[in-house]
């Protein structure tokens, strides 16, 4: 799959150039130009900020259609534990899980199982780290923001697959070994509340290859899972583990660990907050940082329904209602199951170009444009910040009259000239 994939997209029919997108954008991935955004793709980590801040729906996501079901001989759904938030106080889970299989799918393999074991590894690797702290990398918006600004902080990141992943591997070999199948025929499906968990599996990151086949957004699959629960009446049984459960919402990942000196963020803008607080060595005495770009955890995801504080309130008195099951012995997993295998890189966004010679000539021409500009970040002008403008003149996207503080004086001071020449 190319790298460039994004599953955040632009509607541009349907976009009126109203800048509401590019000030909630983490990485200054958005530019409004000619009354139309734009979305930078080597900047874009698919966080999803601009579907939930357009208010005219032109930001959307692409992901997999319930029709690619029929491209498999054998097909599985991960359901993530966020989906049991979806529907209710009182819906039991086993009825879900049976009407998500009702949808098409031949067998379930719950995400939470996987969720068990990435905190069983966690535990191991922050008793024995000499890295303060390690962050954790079950969320794919977390780890492309450190790619794309933070990259002095990779070295943090734990080097463990997502319980998706892992959940992935383990739900293929049991099918192949089960059904006597070929890994080929398998489909395994994510169901997903996450925009970024799309790219993930169509752009991996620390793997050369996802261990997922194609992803289905809670929005899109729920409308079939909602009807087949008006009439069903039979249950799957499910993994009664509550704090795998748990990683639906915000703290729940630590809570697993069972240690103290840690840290949970949630909201894109604090995790920005504290990753400059680790990179400055401002944040001391904490061993691991569980960071989430969805407020409230992935029950916040762009892609669910449900208000996301309604849905952790409800993950956690699921999560309050069973015990931990430890399920690491149950599994025949490899070191390449559970570890990533490649490297994760920085994202370089060499602006102005390899020539360190040419770039440092353009990026004076740059102070000497911000020295200009009025400094307030408004964002009327289509960049995000005066910096970011400077940056677009020099390179010739915009101009200094699209900055609407000096046009207005521009226009105010010729009012005055040609009234004074007039008198």
């Amino acid at each position: 799959m190319s790298s460039s994939f994004h599953s955040v997209i632009l509607k541009d029919d349907l976009c009126i150039g109203c800048t509401n997108c590019i000030k909630g954008c983490p990485t200054e991935a958005i530019r409004v130009r000619n009354e139309k955004a734009k979305i930078i793709e080597s900047k874009c980590i698919d966080c999803g900020e601009c579907i939930r801040r357009c208010p005219e729906h032109a930001k959307d996501s692409v992901s997999d259609s319930i029709d690619e079901l029929d491209s498999f001989k054998y097909k599985i759904a991960l359901p993530a534990p966020s989906l049991y938030s979806q529907f209710g106080k009182n819906t039991d889970i086993g009825k879900i899980l049976y009407s998500l299989k009702l949808v098409g799918f031949d067998h379930i393999f719950e995400v939470s199982r996987a969720a068990d074991i990435v905190s069983d590894y966690t535990q191991k690797i922050v008793a024995t780290s000499s890295i303060s702290p390690l962050i954790s990398s079950s969320c794919p918006v977390v780890v492309r923001l450190i790619q794309v600004r933070f990259p002095s902080l990779i070295k943090h990141i734990l080097p463990l697959e997502s319980p998706m992943e892992i959940a992935g591997n383990i739900a293929r070999k049991e099918a192949c070994q089960r059904m006597n199948l070929k890994p080929s025929d398998i489909g395994i499906f994510f169901i997903s509340p996450c925009p970024a968990k799309v790219t993930s599996v169509k752009n991996p990151i620390g793997s050369n290859h996802s261990s997922v086949d194609r992803v289905i957004s809670f929005k899109d699959i729920y409308p079939y899972i909602l009807k087949n629960l008006k009439s069903c009446k039979d249950t799957l049984p499910f993994y009664l583990s509550g704090k795998a459960i748990g990683w639906a919402r915000s703290g729940g990942e630590t809570y697993s660990l069972g240690i103290n000196d840690y840290i949970c963020v949630d909201g894109i803008e604090n995790v920005i907050n504290i990753l400059d607080d680790i990179e400055d060595h401002r944040l001391t005495g904490v061993r691991f940082a569980e960071l989430l770009s969805c407020r409230n955890g992935c029950v916040g995801g762009v892609l669910s329904l449900e208000n996301s504080f309604i849905a952790r309130n409800l993950i956690r008195q699921i999560s309050e209602s069973f015990q931990y099951a430890n399920s690491s012995q149950q599994y025949n997993l490899s070191k390449e199951d559970i570890f990533l295998t490649n490297p994760i890189l920085p994202r370089k966004s060499n602006i102005f170009g390899d020539d360190v010679s040419i770039a440092m000539e353009k990026m004076s021409k740059v102070l000497e444009i911000k020295e200009q500009l009025p400094g307030l970040d408004c964002g009327a002008c289509g960049s995000p910040s005066c910096q970011v403008m400077a940056e677009d003149i020099v390179l010739g996207e915009t101009t200094l009259d699209d900055c609407m503080v000096l046009f207005k004086k521009k226009l105010e001071d010729e009012y005055s000239i040609n009234k004074n020449s007039e008198a």
